[in-house]
C-alpha cells in the first residue's frame, strides 16, 4: 500500500520516515509548508527535507510556496478560529487532495511528531481530508520517538529549527534574536 507522508521538516521526518522504512511501507514525502515564514527559513527547511529525502532514498514531491503576506493579513481568521487550525487545514487538504489524485492509498504527516503541536486537532482535520478526498488517513502517533529523530537529525547534521515555522511561532520563540541572525 502506498503512503504520501507529508512533512513539514527534515528533523521531524526522521523518526517518522524510519519507522515506516522499518515496517516496510512504500512511502513518498511530500512537501506543501506555505505557513512557513520568513522565506528564508522556508528555503532552508526545504533543503533540509530534501537532504532527509537523499538519506533514505525516497521520493520528495514539491509543491506550493512561502505565503508570508497571506499570513500576516490574517485571513484566515474568517473562517479559521486560530492560526494553528488554518496551518493543519491547509497543510493537510493538499496532502489529501495529492494523494486521491495521485493513486496513494493513504497519507498522514510528520506532524504526528512533535509534542509541541495540537494532536488532536491534526487528527481531526486529516480524518476530515480523508473523507472529503476519498482516501485514508493512517495514523501514527510518532511523538514517543520525538527526542531518537531529534538525535537522528543531529547525526546526518541537519538544521533544527526552533520555532514552529509561522512567523507568530518566531515572534513568541524564545530564540528570536539567535533565528533571526542566522538569516543574515
Amino acid at each position: 500500500m502506498s503512503l504520501l507522508l507529508h512533512a513539514c521538516c527534515g528533523p521531524c521526518a526522521m523518526y517518522p520516515v524510519d519507522m515506516l522504512l522499518k515496517a516496510n511501507r512504500d512511502l513518498d514525502l511530500y512537501w506543501f509548508n506555505p505557513n512557513i515564514h520568513p522565506e528564508f527559513e522556508w528555503n532552508r527547511r526545504l533543503e533540509n527535507l530534501r537532504i532527509v529525502a537523499k538519506h533514505y532514498d525516497r521520493n520528495l514531491i514539491e509543491e506550493g510556496d512561502c505565503r508570508q503576506a497571506y499570513w500576516e493579513s490574517k485571513a484566515y481568521l474568517e473562517e479559521f478560529n486560530s492560526r494553528c487550525s488554518y496551518c493543519y487545514d491547509v497543510r493537510l487538504e493538499s496532502t489529501a487532495k495529492y494523494a486521491a489524485e495521485h493513486g496513494y492509498e493513504a497519507f498522514c504527516t510528520t506532524l504526528l511528531v512533535s509534542p509541541y503541536q495540537q494532536h488532536d486537532v491534526i487528527i481531526d482535520t486529516a480524518k476530515r481530508k480523508a473523507i472529503k478526498y476519498g482516501v485514508d488517513f493512517e495514523y501514527y502517533d510518532f511523538r514517543p520517538g520525538y527526542r531518537e529523530g531529534q538525535n537522528m537529525a543531529r547525526e546526518i547534521e541537519l538544521y533544527r529549527q526552533k520555532y514552529c515555522g509561522c512567523i507568530y511561532s518566531l515572534d513568541e520563540s524564545k530564540f528570536k534574536e539567535k533565528i533571526i541572525k542566522s538569516f543574515q
